[in-house]
């Protein structure tokens, strides 16, 4: 979250950003990462709406997310939406299309290109390094 949370710093007052806390991607009856382990995290997949929301609060915290955080639904009408499994960085643009549209994550979370889709939107000389 650092280099996004960066760039929410720098752009906050211009752009409206969000965090959507969609399906979990590593839950104990899924796909389960030896790090989570580590760090002792274990999270049975939500079934309710109630339980996403318990388990989005508790990532939000570990993960000290400072912009704002909505929650999709336990239908996952966003995610399935948005293609965002496991997760994707979008930019919404003024007109209400999608102005930007990341590759998959965790491999394709690139904030840089996100940054650099923001300075197009605002009309911002592209920024130097």
């Amino acid at each position: 979250m650092g280099s996004l949370h960066e760039i929410w710093e720098r752009y906050r007052e211009r752009v409206a950003f969000c965090v959507v806390y969609i399906r979990e991607a590593h839950p104990e009856e899924g796909w389960v990462v030896s790090a989570n382990r580590d760090m002792g995290i274990r999270v049975n997949d939500p079934t309710s709406d109630e339980e996403r929301h318990d388990v989005a609060v508790t990532c939000a915290l570990r993960l000290n997310i400072r912009m704002p955080v909505v929650i999709d639904a336990i239908d996952d009408s966003i995610a399935r939406a948005y293609g965002a499994l496991p997760d994707r960085l979008y930019l919404i643009g003024k007109g209400g299309n999608v102005a930007f549209q990341g590759a998959p994550g965790p491999i394709g979370f690139r904030s840089k290109e996100l940054e650099l889709a923001i300075e197009s939107e605002l009309g911002l000389p592209r920024r130097s390094g």
